[in-house]
């Protein structure tokens, strides 16, 4: 029998000051999407080497984002309750049953977010068959070499934060998705150069990347497709695949909006990388409690227990107010911003977003649980998933908002 920890093992957030002190220090990584955002824009060239190449770039940062959600999530459940041991090696099955499986469904991702493309480029700049099998060699190749980055960070994260008396569910996601950002990036920068600049060589590249990629998924459904848990994390995650490849193509519908009004504005764009990541990183943190706190009966299965975790909501989201306001200050450095009327308007902007953009994020986020696990299904294979993807047109809605109010 597996051995669980009580409550009293568990790390745990006690008191507003602890939650506002790890939720702090896992948002600050949230830096690091500027830094995503600085890689795309020193090699934005490459996108203009097909049409369909900036198209693809939000679904692929949005299928990995939801993958590590999912990874991450049972991660931290498993470290509270002791299915997951927080060692590097020798772990239990539970634990090599989940990492076989976000390899296949990194995979499942690639193509279902590369058919995606494909079909959106069709009406939109008439994409032809080679178009199509470009899509596909490219994104599954992304998808196989972020692999070899993101889980093994992943499990460092989550074992370090579980061993120094942190807990997990705030720390690790927060972390990742910044990390996740910055390596999806590069491989995805990586991959286009390699196919592109390299012809014909680099595309033979490609496809014994992607060709390597498939035999190892298959040899992994060959040892494993018996396996209830892994199946049954396969299936729930497919029904939010499909959720995150409708929201990518919202999201940029209303990212368009965002860019007419912003206008000359590039102070604006240096911070949306990282604000995204900070809203999403709030659901996480009140995703991810929430679903640990379900796993171990200590709340109900009732909206209204949300009342419990008080102290995580006002913790995570004063925490991300001081972030906003570090973004404003970094951002208008950085861009030169002096006059008192450009500054005072500027932050108005970034903190009625976080007001509007927060709140709706950590409602959702316990919603999903609470639905979720009243279905009797994980909810670790939907909230994070569901609310990091949700997390880009919220937070794209609520700027599109404060700066046509506040204009």
């Amino acid at each position: 029998m597996t051995e669980t920890n009580t409550a009293e093992t568990a790390p745990q957030v006690r008191g507003l000051t602890a939650s506002l002190g790890q939720s702090l220090l896992s948002l600050s990584f949230d830096f690091g999407g500027m830094l995503a955002g600085t890689l795309l824009a020193v090699y934005f060239g490459v996108f203009s080497l097909a049409p369909w190449t900036i198209a693809l770039f939000p679904g692929i940062l949005s299928v990995r984002g939801a993958i590590g959600g999912l990874f991450s999530g049972r991660l931290s459940t498993g470290l509270h309750l002791g299915t997951v041991k927080a060692s590097y090696t020798k772990n239990t099955k539970n634990f090599y049953l989940l990492l076989r499986a976000v390899i296949v469904l990194s995979l499942a991702s690639g193509i279902t977010i590369g058919l995606g493309a494909s079909i959106f480029g069709l009406f939109l700049w008439k994409a032809t068959i080679m178009d199509f099998i470009e899509v596909m060699a490219v994104v599954i190749a992304t998808m196989g070499l972020s692999i070899l980055f993101i889980p093994p960070i992943t499990i460092a994260i989550s074992i370090l934060s579980f061993r120094h008396g942190l807990d997990p569910d705030v720390t690790v996601y927060p972390v990742i998705s910044t990390c996740s950002d910055i390596i999806d990036t590069a491989c995805y920068i990586l991959c286009l150069n390699i196919f592109f600049t390299l012809a014909p060589f680099g595309r033979y590249l490609i496809g014994l990347l992607d060709f390597v990629f498939l035999l190892i998924v298959v040899y992994i459904l060959a040892r494993t497709v018996r396996e209830e848990k892994f199946v049954g994390t396969i299936k729930e995650f497919l029904f939010t695949l499909v959720f995150v490849t409708f929201i990518v193509n919202v999201a940029g519908s209303f990212l368009v909006k965002v860019s007419e009004v912003i206008g000359n504005r590039p102070e604006i764009y240096v911070v949306y990388p990282a604000m995204i990541d900070t809203v999403g990183d709030v659901g996480s943190i009140v995703g991810s409690t929430a679903t640990t706190n379900l796993a171990l009966g200590v709340v109900k299965p009732s909206f209204s227990s949300i009342k419990q975790h008080l102290t995580v909501l006002g913790g995570g989201w004063m925490a991300s107010s001081i972030m906003f306001t570090l973004y404003f200050i970094t951002a208008s450095f950085a861009r030169g911003i002096t006059t008192p009327d450009g500054l005072l308007k500027f932050a108005a902007q970034l903190l009625t977003t976080n007001i509007l953009a927060v709140p709706a994020m950590i409602i959702i986020a316990y919603a999903v649980a609470i639905s979720t696990y009243r279905r009797g299904w994980d909810p670790d294979n939907f909230v994070i998933p569901i609310e990091s993807s949700l997390a880009d047109s919220i937070t794209t809605v609520s700027l599109l908002i404060a700066l046509t109010v506040i204009a």
